[in-house]
């Protein structure tokens, strides 16, 4: 593959588990999401809304969400009270899908020295999540719920323009479905109004280069298994 930046910044973008404290420039939050929003979508709809989190309005949604999330862990019963408004992921996994999870599952765990069945240390793991693994800006996703599930391919299309041109400025992103469940808690801290259905959220900032978990790369299939050329 020759030499390009957009090429580059793609293939350079991995989801990163560990950031600096160093802060964000608004300015370079500005234009990310300036960049961003020339993203297509169904009839120009631009179906995005976006809350940026920093400083106190983000350490204490941190704080709401990771006191309900252990508190799940002690009371699973409470686990009805948080559902996600759509399905991520399938409610029945199959195969290759679930060789993949698991794959990813099991690498990251392995690397980090996390072993099977060790539930606490899976737990404080998952909950990094809920800290935006310690980047200093939390990004969190929200769509008209009149609006179809044709939206959220247009929201996935915006979500990567921003992690793309993050690249092109030095910062590192994760995008995290993991706080979905907890959007009766998110929703009415970041101040959406009434009908707005949370997406994901995001961890943006600068990578920790000396963290183990971030050399943590997930491979991808080869063209050649998901590509079947008619002619």
């Amino acid at each position: 593959m020759s030499s390009n930046p957009v090429f580059e910044a793609i293939t350079s973008r991995h989801s990163v588990r560990a950031f600096l404290a160093k802060p964000v420039a608004r300015g370079d939050i500005e234009q990310l999401l300036d960049v961003a929003r020339r993203a297509p979508s169904g009839t120009n709809t631009q179906p995005w809304k976006v809350y940026v989190l920093q400083g106190v309005a983000r350490d204490s949604l941190c704080d709401k969400v990771c006191a309900a999330h252990d508190a799940v862990r002690a009371q699973p019963e409470l686990a009805g009270q948080y559902q996600e408004a759509y399905d991520y992921y399938p409610t029945q996994w199959v195969s290759p899908y679930i060789d993949r999870r698991r794959e990813n599952g099991w690498g990251l765990y392995g690397l980090l020295g996390i072993g099977k069945g060790d539930k606490d240390k899976m737990h404080a793991q998952h909950q990094r999540n809920y800290r935006f693994f310690d980047a200093p800006v939390g990004l969190m996703f929200t769509v008209d719920q009149v609006m179809g599930r044709g939206s959220l391919v247009d929201y996935g299309m915006f979500i990567q323009n921003i992690m793309v041109a993050a690249r092109a400025l030095g910062l590192d992103t994760c995008p995290q479905a993991a706080w979905n469940g907890f959007a009766s808690i998110i929703l009415p801290h970041i101040g959406a109004a009434q009908g707005e259905m949370l997406v994901c959220g995001m961890a943006l900032g600068y990578a920790d280069p000396a963290h183990v978990v971030n050399g943590f790369l997930t491979p991808r299939e080869p063209v050649a298994a998901f590509t079947h050329w008619l002619e």
